[in-house]
């Protein structure tokens, strides 16, 4: 059986596509070394929470994700980030290649609300791979699936993530609202004569904490 290793070398911003995205520079050897045609391989990549710390405006802005800190012994479980797949061509023993791991800046996605709460120090991934290895013996085609244990651990720079965002939503982000919610906001937008968005929201956002402090 074909005994493979997965090493997660660097990653950075995707270029050029049609919407965010990471690119992680993958290391996969051959470790039983043989010779390797082709291979489908496919990547369920995970956010683990608990492989770091959080300051306070951290377990602030994770509230919504996790609850209160005091519960995080619970609630503080692994977040599902994105399912990938890959075509990896002929090699033998090592090839180095790319995986792109798709963003989203939906903050109703779990591993969004996450990715956007880190601003910085490192965000602990895990990778699990899966798939279909396609190789060659004695001139006959062999197929055979990926070992279920296959993993690979990486420790994402969190300004990675922003800077994939910001190629897109530079300074900003975006959320999904009922239609019938953004009506009344348009129309609270004019009784107030808010020029922007940002401005209505930040007039509700006021009014509520004045009631607050009343």
């Amino acid at each position: 059986m074909t005994m493979l290793a997965v090493t997660v070398l660097e990653a950075r911003p995707s270029a050029q596509t049609a919407a965010p995205a990471i690119t992680f520079r993958l290391r996969i050897e051959d470790v039983s070394g043989g010779s390797i045609r082709a291979m489908l391989l496919r990547a369920q990549t995970r956010i683990e929470p608990r492989g770091r710390r959080y300051t306070k405006d951290e377990q602030r802005r994770l509230y919504e994700l996790f609850g209160d800190v005091s519960q995080w012994d619970r609630t503080l479980r692994g977040v599902t980030w994105a399912h990938s797949a890959l075509v990896v061509p002929s090699f033998e023993r090592r090839i180095d290649i790319d995986l792109q791991v798709s963003c989203t800046y939906d903050l109703e996605v779990a591993s969004a609300k996450y990715l956007h709460a880190i601003r910085d120090g490192e965000i602990p991934l895990s990778f699990l791979f899966s798939g279909t290895i396609f190789t060659e013996a004695e001139q006959n085609l062999s197929v055979e699936p990926i070992s279920w244990d296959l993993e690979a651990s990486y420790r994402l720079p969190a300004p990675v993530w922003h800077a994939a965002m910001d190629q897109f939503f530079p300074g900003g982000g975006w959320l999904r609202l009922r239609q019938d919610t953004i009506d009344r906001l348009q129309a609270f937008r004019g009784r107030h004569a808010a020029v922007t968005w940002d401005q209505a929201i930040d007039l509700l956002l006021q009014h509520a904490v004045s009631e607050e402090t009343v």
